[in-house]
């Protein structure tokens, strides 16, 4: 299936990733609708209409934490969403 692959920045302290630009990875098969191999006009009901799950590949790494990590840990707020989780 067709995919998004995601480059981004990876910071290891606490695992964040940012996205900085996606592009479009083409599975070539003739039964995906967003393949450039799919007959145009096909109207199917066996053609694939999802695209995969996107894949993050980090071109960056920051071995710091994230800028939103550092703001929420001097506001005393970090780790305060994951537990309303629960």
């Amino acid at each position: 299936m067709c995919h998004n692959i995601i480059d981004g920045r990876y910071y290891t302290k606490c695992k964040d990733f940012y996205a900085m630009a996606t592009r479009f990875q083409d599975c070539l098969q003739e039964n995906c609708l967003f393949s450039r191999r799919h007959p145009v006009g096909c109207r199917s009901n066996k053609c694939i209409r999802l695209m995969a799950l996107p894949v993050k590949n980090p071109i960056r790494f920051s071995h710091t934490k994230c800028n939103e990590c550092i703001i929420r840990e001097r506001e005393g707020t970090l780790g305060v969403d994951k537990l309303e989780e629960l």
